[in-house]
């Protein structure tokens, strides 16, 4: 499914609105001056306050990406894409015990580099 490639700054949030970061891993290949984000990153959500009906704390910790590219490789891992222009990502967020929130809504991301 071809889909823009994410960069590192790409903005990126849980479905709760926390903003997620994602942590660089290889300097070299790069969209508009930025790094290609790989399933290699670390994505991480901060400050999300989500909590279940029982009054239990449930935040989202990370983002698990689901469909990178296939045919897109940077430096041996598959690169990020955004493959639908709604700004939900391919990925799914986490709880610290790894329970499913829903996927990741992207905000911004390069509009230049197309992959598949």
């Amino acid at each position: 499914m071809p889909g823009f490639l994410l960069h590192v700054n790409a903005v990126m949030q849980c479905t709760h609105m926390a903003p997620a970061t994602t942590t660089p891993t290889q300097p070299r290949v790069l969209v508009n001056g930025q790094p290609v984000a790989t399933v290699a990153n670390l994505i991480t959500v901060a400050g999300c306050a989500f909590t279940l009906p029982n009054g239990k704390p449930q935040p989202c910790v990370m983002v698990k990406w689901l469909q990178p590219a296939t045919r897109v490789l940077v430096n041996g891992q598959p690169a990020l894409l955004q493959p639908t222009p709604t700004g939900a990502g391919a990925g799914l967020c986490q709880s610290i015990e790894q329970i499913p929130q829903g996927p990741p809504l992207i905000s911004m991301v390069q509009t230049r580099v197309i992959g598949t």
